[in-house]
């Protein structure tokens, strides 16, 4: 349903003043703190019909509502603003990616630094998962009597190349023939439909070159499967401690053993519809998982060439600062795609 104005802007007001004080807010609150225009009264009467359609809760007897899942999901996705990062924001973000990669799992190891000391929330990644590229083009070149150079590049840009002795009886006509073989035969497949039977037919087309076809399908191998594992990195798993919701000793210990397990934290970041942003927001009891119902994440993709080979994402409380989140989460993505694009394609 859509609110009108007005209930927008006590809805919104609300939000606001939960995330910064995590305590239940009362109309005189709003009226004090907000200049809505109206008065105590009539911001009493907004909050009623709020919590009549669901929008907000009372957690106790006291006159204080908080928000419930659904104003959640209402502000995010009516009414919440992206934040503009701060120059200290970007400066630490940037700052953070300038060291010299030499590992594209260090790389991912400072991303969660960042994103959850800058957020104060949990923060997950995956590394690069490629087995779903396929193959765009095998290219063999003399370079000299005795060897040959092997290029094997997929549809997502990612390029290998392997240098290999050569018999004595190869020449450039039959690296172009051996060349022209394997492409019309595997050009377009990924690795999963480069089948044994298409395998043994091009093995006995190419009978006479089987040294060279081996050492093609090689790299076609390590190209197109590069970290099938998907590897999940984990950051700030303590932050959970500084908010308030999770002082309850039992509560947090239920929680930062579910973040334990890789499966579960590899679902929360692959099972969810990305928006055209490529930003999702799930919120409390949206999550499949049972213990992560009184949290909220926040999950994006990093790409090369447009092909999501990873994902990123926060876990924090359901009062988490949304705008500020999904801003940062989103900036770092962006960097993170350009990053990963120039180490792969060195």
């Amino acid at each position: 349903m859509t609110l009108d104005e007005r209930k927008q802007k006590v809805l919104q007001a609300i939000i606001k003043d939960y995330i910064s004080s995590a305590e239940p807010v009362g109309s005189r609150t709003i009226a004090k703190r907000y200049d809505l225009g109206v008065s105590p009264a009539t911001i009493r009467n907004e909050m009623a019909d709020l919590e009549e359609l669901g929008y907000i809760e009372q957690p106790h007897t006291s006159a204080g509502r908080i928000p419930s899942d659904r104003g959640y999901r209402y502000y995010v996705d009516c009414l919440m603003k992206k934040k503009q990062l701060t120059q200290n924001e970007e400066k630490i973000i940037l700052s953070g990616y300038r060291a010299k990669v030499r590992d594209i799992g260090e790389v991912l190891r400072q991303t969660n630094r960042i994103m959850s000391n800058i957020t104060n929330y949990t923060s997950i990644v995956t590394g690069p998962q490629f087995n779903k590229s396929s193959l765009r083009h095998v290219q063999l070149a003399g370079l000299d009597g005795s060897k040959a150079l092997v290029v094997v590049v997929a549809d997502n840009g990612m390029a290998q190349t392997k240098i290999i002795d050569l018999p004595q009886s190869i020449d450039e006509i039959d690296l172009q023939k051996i060349s022209q073989v394997m492409n019309a035969k595997l050009q377009g497949l990924s690795l999963e439909y480069i089948k044994l039977t298409l395998i043994n037919e091009i093995y006995s087309e190419l009978s006479k070159h089987q040294h060279i076809f081996n050492a093609a399908m090689d790299l076609i191998q390590e190209t197109l499967d590069l970290d099938h594992d998907e590897k999940v990195y984990l950051a700030g798993t303590l932050n959970m401690l500084n908010q308030p919701e999770f002082r309850d000793i039992k509560k947090v210990k239920t929680l930062l053993s579910l973040l334990e397990q890789e499966n579960v934290l590899r679902d929360i970041l692959s099972e969810t519809v990305y928006d055209e942003d490529g930003i999702h927001v799930t919120i409390g009891g949206e999550n499949k998982v049972e213990e992560l119902q009184g949290c909220s994440t926040i999950t994006a993709t990093y790409q090369i060439n447009g092909m999501v080979i990873g994902s990123v994402g926060v876990i924090g409380p359901t009062r988490m600062d949304y705008e500020k989140a999904v801003s940062i989460v989103d900036f770092m993505t962006l960097h993170l795609s350009q990053i990963v694009k120039d180490f792969y394609g060195r």
